[in-house]
Parts: structure tokens; sequence; C-alpha cells
């Protein structure tokens, strides 16, 4: 299964943003539209389902959230990526270079 892409991002007067569980939970709910949808016979949309909800609940979804929207604050990019290996998760936050923004 390939990894799961979270791009968290601040809101702002421009852009609409989503914090990193918005975003999970959006993903899951999505998720759980094509299973419903297809009558949940496709084995990689149940392990991308159960990969979200297992992150959903662990604690250490709390800790990636809170540890995101520090490097939002700071104006920066952040990419996470949920790796789902058979039953254990392994994630990876990507944190990019400060923003600058209203600069000529």
């Amino acid at each position: 299964m390939e990894p799961i892409n979270l791009d968290p991002r601040y809101s702002s007067a421009q852009l609409p943003g989503k914090c990193l569980k918005c975003l999970a939970e959006q993903q899951l709910s999505g998720c759980l539209r094509l299973l419903l949808a297809d009558q949940g016979d496709d084995k990689e949309l149940q392990e991308r389902y159960s990969a979200l909800l297992s992150f959903l609940k662990s604690p250490r979804s709390r800790k990636l959230h809170d540890e995101t929207e520090k490097y939002l604050a700071e104006g920066r990019d952040v990419n996470v990526k949920i790796f789902p290996q058979g039953g254990k998760m392994k994630y990876e936050i990507q944190v990019g270079e400060a923003n600058e923004e209203g600069g000529d």
C-alpha cells in the first residue's frame, strides 16, 4: 500500500486550511463513502481506511498534530506521510522552509 499523504495548512483570509486531524478525518470519510459505494470489495481501500482509523485513534497522532501546528505557526510547509506496515504504523514529517509572504 502506498503511503498516505496529509498536507496540513493554516487557514488565512485567502485560503482555507485544515489541521492534521481534520485531513485524516476527511480522508477517512472519503474512504468510507467509497467502501459503501463499492460494497467493501476493494482490499487496498479497506487497508487505507483501517490505517487512517488506527492513526486517528493512536496517541502518536496527537503528538504529530501538535508538532505540525508548531511548524505551521512558524510559517513552514508541512507534509505528514503515514506508512502502514503489517499492523504497525510508521510516520514521517517533512518540513519545508519558512514561507515569505507579502514581499516584492
